[in-house]
């Protein structure tokens, strides 16, 4: 039997860590992942599917200090339908993917900046990249690389 799923998509609000009763970290979270483009549909809008995702332990952890709100992040994990009785006595049945690992999908200077992505000095962003030396400061070697060890 095989149950897999790799998903790809943003975060809809930062990820909520709590605790079970026996202090096992838990973090759950939801995915928006592009379906595509449906033929159905007039306008030619993406569809949006809404995955609830489940972390455990470590991967809770990891999960809660570092994916915020809009990342873009990979999630490699089982897919698991639970059943449960809501407040109203009514049953219930949730489909959700149980995560093993999860990724960053893009790097930080590609994700949009937050507030406290500049914590020193304000939301400004830092000071320009230093520009390139003065080639004039370099001289050209000469020599063969017979004296290179590799």
């Amino acid at each position: 039997m095989l149950n897999k799923a790799i998903l790809m998509g943003r975060l809809t609000k930062d990820p909520e860590l709590r605790h079970t009763q026996s202090n096992i970290p838990v973090a759950s979270f939801t995915l928006a992942v592009d379906r595509g483009y449906s033929k159905n549909n007039a306008e030619g809008q993406q569809t949006v599917d809404f995955i609830n995702i489940v972390a455990w332990r470590g991967t809770a952890e990891f999960v809660s200090k570092w994916f915020r709100k809009g990342q873009l992040v990979a999630v490699s994990g089982r897919i698991q339908v639970r059943n449960w009785t809501d407040r109203d006595n009514n049953n219930r049945t949730t489909c959700e993917i149980v995560a093993d690992e999860c990724f960053f999908a893009e790097s930080k200077r590609d994700s949009a900046p937050s507030a406290d992505a500049f914590p020193y000095g304000g939301n400004s962003a830092p000071a320009a990249a230093p520009t390139m030396p003065n080639m004039a400061q370099f001289e050209e070697l000469l020599d063969g690389d017979e004296d290179l060890p590799f």
